[in-house]
């Protein structure tokens, strides 16, 4: 391992994935392990910015909320600290890691300008993958002569990820993402039309942010994650399956030509992949969760993934299939979906029905550009909006 300091930017720093990243980096220090933040980016929470910033003193801060980075700026005392935009944070050279949690696509160009001028981005953002991948995977081959790499952060991509480690990827046969199922994954189909949000929102194993737990209740989020690894491992549709297990304790599986098969186990637990991504290349010898304990797990369970409970699922396989905007445009027709269920204007099954007539309607555009991938999104969100009021 180097003694160089590791500088970490982080996109999103007062949600679930930002805070246990600062939890790592805390353990890291104490460690001994030369680790720093150097950036700090959130959306609306300032007090907990506030916090962040007094405690790890980054060079770098910002807000989305205009206004509240104003009083940001007039809180915070700290002569080093630079308010700027999340372009400048992404092309500062006092950074060596982002880590994007954000969500949106806010932190999309921000992505591909850190790619670009050569740095490590670990990213945990859905998004920048599923509307922006080839934008991305162009600006990761602009960059990678600077150094620059593009490194998961969900814990199934991550899971994968270190599946492959050595490995020739030409030897693999099959990619197999884990799903738990998410809240309603017991409940009786007839049932689904009248859950509520709050029934929605206590997924079974993990703690999340509102939209990837409802994502998680349709499954949705799975055919995102299917996307994102097409990206990210350069490797078919076709080749990538879906098993539902719900102790969510083996993250991903990777089938290779001569059928053995590999699988990363842990605790549903965000903190070993971030470490690891932070940290790569290398392994550091400090545990940033519970190390699994399997003979306490007596078993686990798996089965193919129940298509009617899931109809969100097949929408985004359908979209995902096309060279196209479609994927985009019923991206963003989720956002508005899962906002409008969140706010109590549909009920839960009504957002498949939702996605499945954005894409029937969308008009796409072939190999489209990030331009038309934006525009696209955009349209969806706008599409939901307005066929629910």
């Amino acid at each position: 391992m180097s003694d160089k300091i590791v500088r970490v930017g982080i996109f999103g720093s007062t949600g679930s994935i930002g805070t246990q990243t600062l939890d790592v980096i805390s353990q890291l220090q104490s460690s001994g392990i030369p680790c720093d933040v150097a950036a700090l980016a959130a959306g609306n929470n300032m007090e907990k910015l506030a916090e962040q910033i007094a405690e790890f003193k980054p060079d770098y801060a910002w807000m989305s909320n205009a206004s509240k980075l104003d009083q940001l700026s007039k809180i915070v005392t700290s002569d080093r600290i630079n308010f700027c935009s999340l372009e400048e944070i992404a092309a500062s050279t006092d950074i060596d890691v982002l880590v994007v949690a954000s969500n949106g696509l806010a932190s999309l160009r921000p992505v591909i300008i850190a790619l670009e001028t050569g740095k490590r981005v670990a990213l945990a953002n859905k998004e920048s993958l599923v509307v922006g991948g080839q934008a991305v995977i162009d600006a990761l081959s602009q960059g990678e002569p600077l150094g620059a790499k593009l490194l998961p952060v969900d814990s199934e991509h991550s899971a994968l990820w270190q599946c492959i480690w050595g490995e020739d990827t030409q030897s693999i046969k099959e990619l197999i993402l884990t799903a738990s199922g998410g809240a309603f994954r017991d409940y009786d189909l007839d049932s689904l039309s009248n859950v509520t949000a709050k029934q929605a929102l206590e997924h079974p194993t993990w703690t999340m942010g509102p939209k990837v737990t409802i994502d998680s209740a349709t499954l949705f989020n799975k055919g995102l994650e299917v996307i994102e690894a097409k990206w990210l491992f350069n490797i078919n549709l076709d080749k990538i399956k879906i098993l539902q297990h719900s102790e969510s304790i083996v993250h991903s599986l990777v089938t290779f030509v001569d059928g053995s098969v590999k699988a990363q186990l842990g605790d549903p637990d965000m903190k070993l992949p971030i470490q690891i991504a932070i940290m790569y290349p290398d392994r550091i010898q400090n545990e940033p969760a519970a190390v699994l304990d399997l003979a306490s797990q007596q078993s686990l369970n798996f089965k193919e993934i129940e298509s009617e409970r899931y109809p969100a699922l097949q929408v985004a396989l359908d979209a995902g299939a096309k060279n196209d905007t479609c994927m985009a445009a019923v991206a963003g027709a989720d956002e508005s979906a899962v906002l409008a269920f969140l706010e109590g204007r549909i009920s839960f099954t009504e957002i498949p029905v939702l996605l499945r007539e954005s894409l029937n309607q969308h008009n796409s555009t072939s190999s489209p550009t990030l331009d038309d991938s934006l525009e696209a999104e955009a349209w969806g969100r706008q599409f939901v909006n307005d066929l629910v009021g």
